[in-house]
């Protein structure tokens, strides 16, 4: 993987960037943005990390790439959101689909940025926002229902509100959650209290669209996250792709490090794994210290938890024939913001160059102390398939 840095002197803002892909081929980005003056005010470093983007786009390392998602990560969701939606989609900045979530960098910052972006695509909306290339059409989503003229009381029935919903927006495109739904990420506003209400629901959906412990379930991260509507149990990201031929998605398992999720009665896949005719991308859903029976391993003991969460995330890639060589990025989700330190000393040593980030976010079973999710892609040549 080829990685780069950069640094906005004039903003404090640093960039790390992957890059996958060459110059006669779709080229992938996958950056983190970090605010390295933290002892400004929020609309400072916010004014720093828009000067920043305008900075990042205009770097002929990107040239002709497209912004196709991003993320923002927030300290204070209530406080900052409505400016940071107001400056950050104004002309010439980010115009995709854009999530913004209360996981408090533990930098030290109040907020980081995560950005996709990809060259020689196209990019419109059918219903979802799109980008297209080579007769695959990719959808990124964001939804919270808070545009609904009533919000659902409950972490169930907001769940079950927004998977209905995406459900019939894929149907409208030709699409199924079951065939063409990729990557999940559920935000749960406490979710010590309400995670519950979310399994129950995605559970119940899932299975009226085809989708069971005999057939598959789909990757994905339920995690801590809020935003800046009180009202809110659940926000829901989602990536899909139009146009996959048969064969060409491949659900990771790992079964001698993890049990399958279904054992302790939840529902999704610990990866997927996509084969193109020129590369191989990885998703890695949310990944904590599991062993192969369900069991929460070195209980209490946070860097034992890291080694053993490295090693499941890594046995989860030799299944894909990809190893942490091929990271594009990482997010780190930590339940004890005391254990920030020895945490981020860990992967500095370990994962250098490889952009990423460490949020505060609470893991959906209280004994897990740290989770982290994953994409890698892989140079590969296969002719039964296109190239992306």
């Amino acid at each position: 993987m080829n990685y780069i840095f950069r640094k906005f002197n004039s903003s404090g803002v640093t960039a790390e960037i992957s890059i996958a892909g060459s110059q006669d081929t779709v080229r992938e980005f996958q950056i983190m943005m970090h605010v390295t003056q933290q002892d400004i005010s929020f609309n400072q470093q916010l004014i720093f990390i828009c000067a920043a983007i305008k900075e990042l786009l205009a770097d002929t390392v990107l040239q002709n790439a497209v912004i196709v998602s991003a993320r923002c990560f927030l300290s204070d969701a209530a406080n900052q959101q409505e400016q940071t939606s107001n400056q950050i989609t104004s002309p010439g900045l980010l115009d995709c689909p854009i999530s913004y979530v209360k996981q408090p960098p533990l930098d030290g910052s109040k907020l980081a940025l995560w950005l996709q972006l990809l060259t020689g695509v196209h990019v419109g909306n059918d219903g979802l926002n799109f980008c297209e290339h080579n007769g695959y059409r990719h959808y990124h989503s964001v939804d919270d229902c808070s545009k609904k003229n009533k919000l659902k009381e409950n972490a169930y029935q907001q769940t079950l509100e927004l998977l209905e919903g995406y459900e019939e927006q894929l149907k409208a495109l030709g699409c199924s959650i079951e065939r063409d739904c990729i990557r999940t990420w559920f935000f749960v506003r406490d979710v010590d209290v309400n995670y519950q209400g979310l399994v129950e629901a995605r559970k119940e959906n899932f299975l009226q669209n085809g989708l069971s412990n005999e057939t598959h379930y789909i990757a994905s991260t339920g995690i801590e996250g809020s935003t800046d509507n009180p009202h809110v149990k659940v926000l829901m990201e989602t990536y899909a792709i139009r146009g996959l031929d048969e064969g060409q998605l491949q659900f990771l398992y790992a079964k001698d490090n993890l049990s399958p999720t279904y054992e302790y009665g939840v529902t999704f896949e610990r990866g997927v794994c996509l084969n193109f005719g020129d590369r191989r991308k990885v998703y890695i859903s949310g990944t904590a210290s599991i062993d192969c029976k369900g069991m929460i391993m070195y209980p209490e003991d946070i860097e034992g938890q890291v080694h053993r969460m490295w090693e499941n995330v890594e046995a989860l890639l030799k299944e894909a024939e990809c190893t942490f060589n091929d990271l594009m990025q990482m997010i780190v989700y930590l339940r004890d913001m005391a254990d920030y330190k020895p945490v981020k000393k860990m992967y500095d040593e370990k994962f250098p160059g490889v952009p990423q980030i460490i949020v505060l976010a609470s893991i959906c079973r209280p004994g897990w102390l740290i989770e982290m999710e994953c994409i890698a892609s892989k140079i590969v040549s296969n002719s039964n398939y296109r190239d992306l």
